[in-house]
């Protein structure tokens, strides 16, 4: 075997010159890839022993895409489209053989082979609207002259993974081989190509199928919601077009001419930091080296309700057996119905075989004692968020789990280490905040209390992963990190309405901003009774004079909003009329605000509060909080997280604007982790993990 690089190496075995990348951890797109490639590809056409070419990877994984670090920095090496062109218009044969996942790049130069073979279990996809961007290597214009135009298309706008049979039956791959056979069925399939004689015909020089309107436009309805305040979806979809219409060069040119403002965009580069992000979001500097992680073979819930059917659902998918356990057959019977429900309701939407909800279904079980859970490894407490309820559940399970058993609270914001205190044992106390609907939101929120043990910890952290979820490790303070961010948007917002701005307009400025929803309509689909009681109800604020006349929101068809029967809001002269009656009755002067000033008004106290947690100590890093709101408070993704969001907004702006807007009240004073960043000419983006708390 010969090295061409650092990363690259070529032998020539039964008349077939083999190319192996082997540039770990998954064979990125990187120069020395790219600059290997070429001279492998170069070295292998020359040689006269070679009659076909195999592309194979070592590691446990194909080409999984472009190494994104050198995104927007100076290139160097050879280019990518230097090696497709070599590799498309080699006179030998050349296979891509296709292990783990071919995305992005590395799919891009899967299609440059004339022929693909792969393992069953490999999965191909152009998954770059993820990172605000399109397949910017030819991808947009080979992928439908193969697939078609509508599954292209499809495939760009949704990102998605696609099983290699799938590949099989479009026709991207050509042949399945052995799991363990690879690369010797590689080598034969290139051989029988050369022995048959076969096309090499290039996918560029293919044309593309037709498509009906009707097609695409059912394709882009299925990702619409996706479009909103995204460039990349459009662009995509402008790109197919012109590989249905255009040749295949002039093709390409619309591809550059797209592409380029899209990796300029802020869009591309707020998605880009949030792919590190949640990356990095993993990372615990401060757990010991070598931590020992629990088995968890068996998890226990307490509370069958909507929260706790839920996280049971996540476990139950992933082959983890559940006892749900609640106090009346009722209940239970009610938990486990809604459960059997959600799952129903996938299937019907083809998620799942009939076969696949009975297995799921199988791993539940239900009690009504609590002395069930004896032998389980975890369990996770999801009953009334009450600190004396709460502490009450975990003084029984202290008496009867087994020691070394995780006992996991799901609270959003009590103390947990004062229900860790209630037992004998606040080193195997964690909180793990999932957030609702807990079987689809994708984040976890891993509360550690002061005496929560490493393994403990690292256990979850690793469960998360193991259920789906994204995790964030955090600290235990009032509301943890994303609820005490919440309330400082939900406190301004609730501040702007008693200065007489209307509700409607209001969310129409955070929806504006990206938001699915605003804060208003959100409290109607909420319900606006959720805590209010009449006979504590003071009729000061506009939800307690709501809740006084039987407007409860979106279950009642009036709330903040007037409810059509299809649960449309419109705005209502009723909450009209009660919002300007008391705050003319405040004294204070009627304020006429901007969309972007309402924007200002509700986000900066979140930044400024995220910056709080930072110096406390709360959080680990600020990309953290960003992943945390993307995934768990649908911020929209396009603009990166709040941390991210005021890095860019400058935080000496944020800084004067604290100022200029300040009331007095502790949200608007500013936090001595934005002041010492301005200071020092810094951003949230600069800050090494648990720098903030310890500057």
């Amino acid at each position: 075997m010969a090295e061409v690089n650092d990363v690259t190496s070529l032998d020539v075995e039964d008349g077939v010159a083999v190319i192996t990348l082997d540039s770990p951890p998954v064979n990125a797109l990187s120069a020395a890839v790219r600059d290997g490639l070429y001279q492998g590809f170069e070295a292998a056409i020359a040689d006269p022993d070679a009659r076909a070419i195999v592309l194979i990877c070592a590691g446990r994984t194909f080409i999984a895409g472009a190494d994104i670090s050198e995104f927007g920095g100076q290139r160097k090496g050879a280019e990518l489209p230097e090696v497709q062109t070599l590799m498309e218009s080699s006179p030998k044969p050349v296979v891509a053989a296709i292990h783990g996942t071919a995305l992005g790049g590395g799919l891009e130069v899967a299609l440059c082979a004339h022929q693909r073979v792969a393992v069953p279990s490999a999965r191909c996809g152009l998954p770059e609207v993820h990172l605000g961007l399109l397949p910017g290597a030819g991808g947009t214009q080979r992928l439908p002259r193969i697939a078609g135009p509508a599954r292209a298309l499809d495939m760009m706008l949704s990102g998605e993974h696609v099983l290699a049979h799938e590949c099989l039956d479009m026709g991207l791959v050509d042949a399945l081989t052995g799991e363990d056979s690879l690369r010797a069925d590689a080598i034969a399939h290139a051989r029988r190509m050369v022995d048959e004689g076969a096309d090499l015909t290039k996918i560029s020089d293919r044309p593309c199928p037709p498509a009906t309107d009707d097609e695409l436009d059912a394709v882009r309805a299925k990702h619409r919601k996706g479009f909103r305040g995204f460039l990349a979806p459009s662009a995509i979809d402008r790109c197919v077009t012109a590989a249905m219409t255009l040749p295949f060069a002039e093709g390409m040119a619309v591809e550059r001419a797209e592409f380029g403002p899209l990796v300029t965009s802020p869009e591309s580069a707020a998605q880009r930091h949030l792919f590190f992000a949640e990356r990095q979001v993993w990372k615990i500097p401060d757990l010991p080296k070598g931590t020992e992680e629990l088995p968890i073979a068996k998890v226990g819930i307490v509370g069958a309700g909507t929260m706790g059917g839920g996280i049971a659902m996540n476990f139950a998918n992933v082959g983890i057996p559940v006892t749900l356990v609640e106090t009346q057959a009722e209940a239970l019977d009610r938990g486990l119905g809604v459960v059997r429900a959600n799952y129903d309701r996938s299937a019907r939407r083809g998620r799942f075989t009939e076969a696949q909800v009975e297995e799921r279904m199988g791993r539940l079980s239900g009690s009504l004692d609590l002395a069930d859970l004896a032998d389980v490894d975890l369990v996770i407490e999801a009953v009334f968020e009450d600190m004396d309820v709460k502490k009450s559940v975990f003084g029984r399970l202290d008496e009867i789990c087994r020691p070394g058993a995780i006992l996991a609270t799901n609270t959003s914001a009590l103390d947990i280490d004062e229900i860790a205190a209630s037992t004998s044992r606040p080193e195997s106390v964690i909180g793990l905040h999932f957030f609702s609907p807990a079987n689809v939101m994708r984040f976890l929120e891993v509360v550690r209390a002061d005496r929560t043990a490493p393994e403990v910890i690292a256990t979850s952290m690793s469960l998360a992963k193991r259920i789906g979820k994204l995790a964030a490790l955090v600290g235990v303070c009032p509301g943890f990190t994303g609820n005490r961010m919440l309330f400082q948007r939900s406190t301004e917002a609730n501040q702007l309405l008693a200065d007489g701005v209307m509700p409607w307009d209001i969310d129409a400025a955070v929806e504006g901003f990206g938001f699915a929803m605003g804060p208003f309509r959100m409290s109607d689909l909420a319900g606006l009774d959720l805590g209010w009681r009449r006979e504590t109800s003071t009729g000061s604020t506009v939800r307690e004079r709501l809740c006084e006349i039987d407007r409860r929101g979106q279950k009642n068809g009036a709330g903040f909003y007037d409810y059509d029967a299809d649960r449309t809001p419109s705005p209502s002269t009723v909450t009209e009329a009660i919002v300007t009656e008391l705050a003319e009755r405040s004294g204070r002067p009627k304020v006429d605000l901007s969309a972007e000033e309402i924007v200002e008004r509700c986000l900066l106290p979140m930044v400024n509060e995220g910056a709080k947690i930072l110096g406390e100590g709360m959080a680990i890093r600020p990309s953290d909080i960003d992943v945390m709101w993307v995934h768990g408070y649908n911020w929209p993704a396009y603009r990166g997280g709040p941390m991210w969001w005021g890095d860019h907004q400058g935080l000496d702006r944020v800084l004067a604007r604290l100022g200029e807007l300040g009331d007095g009240s502790p949200r608007w004073q500013p936090a001595p982790l934005i002041e010492r960043l301005v200071a020092e000419g810094r951003g949230f983006a600069s800050l090494k993990p648990n720098e903030a708390a310890a500057g």
